[in-house]
């Protein structure tokens, strides 16, 4: 909202009394999308004091004003810009109606226009209406504005809100990105014209107020003129809340604008992944209180004798629920072979059910990964740290955050997950990151090999078979394959450490069993 119309023309406000009567006593670029100008009372020839500067930032993807109290230009790399407002005197700041621009105007009919329109913002000179100097030359377009055309007169009251079908975008197209979100929470679709006009207006009022705030919305740092997303401060000037916001942007650019990209999708992944255990769970629960197609086959085959043929239902006694229960049939299948029907459902039944329980298992162990990245990533301030850690769980690979059976190799066995590590990097992962105190941790003792873990599964124990088979396991994938009977280390996960600089796949163990196995794959 920093560009927003609503902004700068509060900010334009501030301005002004601090401009009007000031000399423009330089102004250059030493950078190639930023412009510094420089202002100040005039005392005799080349003799100023109180200088203002205004920095401008116009990349592509940031544009931005700045009033910095002190600035020191450059020896070298340094280019002089708008020579014919050098020694001018401001005469006003303004903005233009409803468009994202403000205006400083000079002596001699010049007026300096600065056009925040996002990454097509740029600084124009104007002589009369006619524009004679762009900083951004590759705007072509920019060189046939005039100036008078830059103020939109748009009617804004009740019946040409009723007449754009109570559409408000028609009538404040300036609002921006920001308000015009919040705007989608309050303006339902139930409400009248009438009433949603009247949010417009207390909208309108607060953005006269002078209150700003600096927040993080969807992620990003973000000036606002409402209160909206996670406040971080309040001001009550604009040119104070405007610096601070760019400096802070400067500063939390890089790795906010990293933490986004990866919070995005994992945002969205959480909430897929959430629906999807909602909807799997109220499917086992309505499976589990259905009536089992093998109850009805049961109570058809108590009752072959009483059947008769070609019937499309037929009542009989529940001995299940002790109530009477109409069954539905095939009338040209035997009361037999209705009853062969509903045992092969109840079959295929127990195996949707086996696989829905699978799936939620495993998506639940998914949701908590999901969760564990987002926690890290967004409580992450050193960039190099961040980075590392986005590249190790591969959180911006094209498919999306991949599942440890994706990189793991994965044995299930007796509803226990048992994952290998594949290398000395891969068994890192594993133990650092896609272990928690809970699981059983295994390797072969004395010799290299994979890490081997087995996922903790909440109110129930490791039975001795599973701890076996995971013992195996890991023997085989290390340097005793060959071996009649192996060592093997089993132990909490929550004994196993990996302090720093120790070399890859190597770890510190506090407490330790060992068993002997045969190395079986």
């Amino acid at each position: 909202m920093h560009q927003n119309y609503y902004f700068l023309r509060q900010l334009a406000e501030e301005l002004r009394p601090q401009l009007v009567g000031l000399t423009l006593m330089d102004c250059f670029s030493q950078e190639k999308d930023e412009l510094v100008i420089a202002f100040a009372h005039a005392r005799g020839k080349n003799n100023y004091y109180r200088p203002f500067f205004i920095k401008a930032s116009l990349r592509a993807d940031f544009g931005c004003l700045y009033f910095p109290e002190d600035f020191n230009r450059s020896r070298q790399n340094s280019v002089d810009l708008f020579p014919a407002l050098i020694d001018l005197k401001v005469l006003n700041v303004r903005v233009f109606k409803n468009e994202r621009a403000l205006g400083i105007e000079f002596e001699k009919k010049n007026t300096l226009v600065f056009k925040m329109f996002g990454n097509r913002s740029n600084i124009l000179l104007f002589h009369n209406q006619e524009v004679k100097e762009i900083f951004h030359n590759k705007l072509v377009a920019d060189t046939t504005i005039e100036l008078s055309k830059l103020d939109r007169t748009i009617l804004q009251n009740f019946e040409a809100f009723e007449a754009a079908n109570a559409d408000h975008r028609k009538l404040f197209p300036t609002f921006g990105k920001l308000i015009n979100q919040w705007l989608e929470t309050q303006l339902k679709p139930e409400l009248s014209p009438a009433r949603k006009w009247e949010i417009i207006k207390a909208l309108l009022k607060k953005l006269d107020t002078q209150q700003f705030f600096t927040t993080t919305w969807e992620f990003e740092l973000t000036l606002s003129l409402i209160e909206i997303g996670t406040v971080k401060k309040k001001y009550d000037k604009a040119i104070e809340a405007l610096n601070d916001f760019y400096i802070s942007f400067q500063r939390q650019e890089v790795i906010e604008k990293e933490k986004g990209a990866v919070l995005r999708p994992l945002q969205k992944k959480i909430a897929r992944t959430q629906n999807y255990l909602e909807d799997t769970f109220t499917k086992l629960v309505s499976i589990e209180n259905s009536t089992k197609n093998e109850e009805l086959g049961h109570i058809l085959m108590a009752n072959l004798h009483q059947i008769p043929e070609r019937l499309e239902k037929v009542e009989l006694y529940d001995f299940y629920r002790d109530v009477p229960i109409v069954i539905k049939l095939k009338p040209d299948l035997s009361p037999l072979k209705n009853a062969e029907n509903y045992y092969r459902k109840s079959k295929n039944e127990r195996i949707e059910k086996e696989k829905a329980e699978e799936n939620l298992l495993a998506k639940e162990q998914e949701l908590e990964l999901l969760k564990k990245h987002f926690s890290f990533v967004e409580a992450s301030e050193n960039l190099k740290e961040l980075r590392k850690y986005i590249k190790v769980n591969h959180l911006l690979n094209e498919g999306g955050v991949q599942t440890p059976a994706q990189l793991f190799k994965q044995v299930d066995f007796e509803d226990f997950v048992i994952l290998i590590g594949k290398n000395a990097k891969n068994n890192d992962l594993l133990t650092k990151q896609y272990s928690y105190k809970e699981d059983l941790w295994l390797h072969a003792r004395d010799v290299s090999g994979s890490h081997v873990l087995v996922k903790f599964r909440a109110g129930k124990k490791f039975p001795s078979s599973v701890i076996e088979r995971a013992a195996q396991i890991a023997a085989w994938h290390s340097k005793r394959r060959t071996d009649s009977l192996c060592p093997v280390i089993v132990t909490p996960k929550k004994y196993v450490r990996k302090p720093k600089g120790l070399a890859d796949g190597k770890v510190i163990i506090d407490k330790e069993e060992v068993i002997m196995v045969v190395p079986t794959p």
